[in-house]
């Protein structure tokens, strides 16, 4: 995508300062770089240590302290279905902790621009597919992640509500399920391709026979490349301005079952693929309708599938020994 010009809405990040939460996470940091090369003035990452964006005065301070001209809010309290299910009410307090204080502060503040990264969660369980930003509002989120998803759309709405009253200008953006080098492959917590990736590698490391997966392998999910999603956020806060969610995806599905050979074959895995189905599905099936990314931002994903996952596999390999060091076996 070219640089945009000044004019109309569109907002140049050249000599600007930005606070992006999660900076130094999976997403945060393609999107940093980003940022510093769209000639961004400082691209400011507060840190959990330092600050916890759970805590209203916490985030003022930030504020006073950074004074932001725009703000990405990517933090978020997050993991697959297993700490989805285990987490329900740290999951919706975190997310929706963190947005409140951002946004309201941002308000105060006088931000120019405040950009919302939300989540494919935050759909009806049965959406009919590919799901259409105008079916968000149309049931429930499947079970095992709706606190999350259901706090993340609660800041659209929030959002919605604060350009109406204050002229704030604040976009949602729903990214599909992420991947890529740097994601967290911690067993307990990891999202699918990650968990499966170290799941096949240890096996074919140790010689194992078969490896053991979750649910029926039937649901079908949609992947995004982590750095593809980085440069969509990124054009999204220059040429986006709308209180209407966009999602963010390839437009293109794969059932688990699938996924689960095609990274056997990454791998090198040769072993047989056992099915737990006492174990969740999820989602029956998650896949996005993308018409308006690519009509108002003019995104387009550019990672072919088989191509992400070689490069998250090789990455995982170079840091494995790292990787165990923290979250052991």
């Amino acid at each position: 995508m070219a640089p945009i010009q000044p004019g109309g809405n569109e907002v140049v990040l050249a000599g600007k300062r930005v606070l992006v939460t999660g900076g130094a996470g999976f997403l945060g940091a393609p999107v940093c770089e980003r940022l510093e090369a769209r000639g961004a003035a400082e691209v400011i990452v507060p840190r959990k240590a330092e600050c916890d964006l759970t805590d209203a005065q916490q985030v003022a301070s930030l504020f006073a302290e950074t004074r932001p001209a725009i703000v990405l809010h990517l933090a978020a309290e997050v993991g697959g279905i297993g700490a989805n299910r285990d987490n329900p009410g740290r999951f919706f307090y975190a997310n929706m902790a963190m947005g409140l204080h951002m946004v309201e502060e941002a308000r105060r503040q006088g931000v120019e621009k405040f950009v919302q990264v939300g989540t494919v969660c935050s759909y009806p369980k049965f959406t009919p597919v590919p799901f259409s930003e105008a079916s968000l509002w149309d049931g429930y989120p499947e079970e095992t992640n709706a606190p999350y998803g259901v706090a993340k759309k609660a800041l659209l709405v929030m959002l919605d509500a604060y350009r109406d009253q204050y002229g704030m200008r604040g976009i949602f953006l729903m990214p599909t399920n992420l991947y890529g080098p740097r994601d967290n492959f911690d067993p307990e917590s990891s999202h699918v391709i990650p968990a499966l990736i170290r799941k096949c590698e240890e096996a074919r490391v140790a010689g194992d026979p078969s490896i053991t997966c979750w649910g029926t392998g039937s649901a079908s999910r949609e992947f995004l490349y982590v750095d593809d999603c980085a440069e969509a956020i990124v054009a999204a806060t220059e040429r986006y301005d709308s209180p209407e969610p966009v999602n963010i995806g390839v437009g293109q599905e794969i059932t688990i079952r699938s996924l689960v050979e095609l990274i056997a074959e990454v791998t090198g895995f040769e072993g047989a693929i056992e099915w737990d189905t006492t174990k969740p599905d999820g989602q029956p099936r998650r896949v996005l309708d993308t018409t308006r990314a690519a009509a108002e931002i003019g995104f387009d994903a550019t990672t072919s599938f088989t191509e992400g996952l070689r490069s998250t596999v090789e990455w995982y390999r170079e840091h494995q020994a790292t990787l165990d060091a923290i979250a052991p076996r």
